[in-house]
């Protein structure tokens, strides 16, 4: 199902052009899946007594006070609204227009109130909201990363399955150079190297000698995880003292921002490397949309023989964005031994390369939404240690795998159809 519409005159790229727009069923059918789990949900296991949210902190400037609801009145409240949204996701549907964003996010915040109110209804314990929150942030940080990489790849023409490589490749540099060093700092270039690194083998297979990139990229993972879980055994364990263990990022809080209630302790008292992340997000967006390189990367994604006829040099192109794509990964990787924990550990990514393509794939190979789907992924990870804590009966199974189940409904339904990069995936061979 397919509506036109103008494309506007202000990109270069596709002036004077239309614009097929694709409207999809599948969100609305998505949607309505999801409500209705969580509606047997409430049917099948209810819960007595209220729910409690706490939005401060002892030592936050500004104290907000304590909220307790009823438990099953607010989760079935939240089916209602949900139910709601549901409904005009179909309606817009019916009439060929897309569902917007606004009513994704309604759907999403109205479960997920209604999942917390019946998870913590009758618990001596509340859920904190800024915890909940900042560590929301802290899980989605190497995905958000590896999201970016993967969207820079893909929109120059190369699928980067490689992200999982990179990220380990980055952990293991930065975990062997910050405590050779001394210093996280050199751990993080260490990592951008190594990053890049990969991605250059990757560019070399994929663009000079046009191997499958899918199977290039699944090969680098298996060669990272067996090269660094090699040197780890053979290395890193009898040294560890010198070798693998670092110093990390300091929480730095930000004045000012970091007194906002709710959002500031969450958002503003973290490591470097997460401040880093907020500035990646929207430099890449920048550098992709508004900037003549940006402007290049994406014509050798779409048309690379256009491309190349108005003068563009495709495989330097990709080869550039390729490396830049992986340095951006690589400082992912370095999250998890200079800011998540002092020491590398046997594939520590545990899949995060994987979950960050779906974050690509559920942006719609889109920075800013890349990076918005990355986050959802981090609060579904973030939710099992939050749910132990006041103590949901919900299996700590399940909760481990709702990171890979969000990520398999968000690619093949909350996505609904979308439009790759017309080259992403193909070779070019200059005639």
């Amino acid at each position: 199902m397919t509506t036109l519409a103008p494309v506007p005159a202000s990109d270069p790229m596709t002036e004077g052009a239309r614009q097929v727009t694709v409207v999809s069923r599948k969100a609305p059918i998505a949607f309505a899946a999801v409500t209705a789990l969580v509606a047997l949900l409430l049917l099948v296991a209810p819960r007595d007594g209220s729910t409690r949210f706490r939005f401060s902190d002892e030592g936050d400037l500004l104290r907000l006070p304590d909220v307790a609801v009823p438990g099953m009145v607010t989760a079935w409240v939240g089916v209602a609204v949900a139910a709601a949204v549901v409904a005009a996701g179909a309606v817009l549907a019916a009439r060929r227009r897309r569902v917007p964003v606004v009513l994704t996010l309604v759907l999403v915040l109205a479960l997920l109130v209604a999942f917390l109110a019946w998870a913590g209804a009758g618990s001596s314990r509340d859920f904190s909201v800024a915890r909940l929150i900042g560590g929301s942030i802290l899980l989605a940080v190497p995905i958000v990363f590896g999201a970016l990489g993967g969207v820079i790849g893909e929109r120059v023409g190369v699928v980067n399955i490689a992200i999982e490589g990179q990220l380990l490749a980055g952990a293991f540099c930065a975990a062997v150079a910050a405590s050779l060093s001394g210093s996280a700092v050199v751990g993080v270039v260490a990592a951008v190297l190594a990053g890049a690194l990969v991605a250059l083998v990757l560019g070399v297979f994929t663009i000079t000698y046009r191997v499958n990139q899918v199977i290039v990229g699944v090969v680098l993972n298996v060669l990272v995880v067996g090269l660094t879980s090699f040197l780890y055994s053979q290395v890193l364990v009898p040294g560890a003292e010198r070798l693998n263990e670092t110093d990390r990022f300091a929480p730095v809080a930000i004045p000012g921002l970091s007194s906002i209630p709710i959002v500031g302790p969450a958002l503003f008292e973290q490591s470097v490397l997460v401040y880093v992340m907020y500035l990646a997000v929207p430099a890449v967006w920048f550098a992709m949309f508004r900037t003549r390189w940006g402007l290049r990367l994406r014509a050798v994604g779409e048309h690379p023989k256009a491309a190349d006829t108005v003068g563009i040099k495709v495989e330097r192109t990709r080869y550039r964005a390729l490396l830049v794509a992986g340095g951006i990964v690589g400082i992912g990787g370095a999250f998890y031994t200079v800011v998540s924990v002092s020491s590398f550990g046997k594939e520590m990514t545990a899949g995060a390369g994987f979950i960050a393509l779906a974050a690509v794939i559920f942006g719609k190979w889109d920075p800013v939404r890349a990076a918005l789907a990355a986050l959802l992924f981090g609060f579904a990870s973030n939710l099992e240690g939050a749910l132990s804590v006041v103590g949901a009966p919900v299996p700590s199974q399940f909760m481990l795998m709702l990171p890979y189940v969000v990520t398999i409904l968000a690619v093949a339904g909350l996505v609904g159809r979308s439009r790759a990069p017309a080259a992403s995936g193909e070779p070019y061979t200059k005639e």
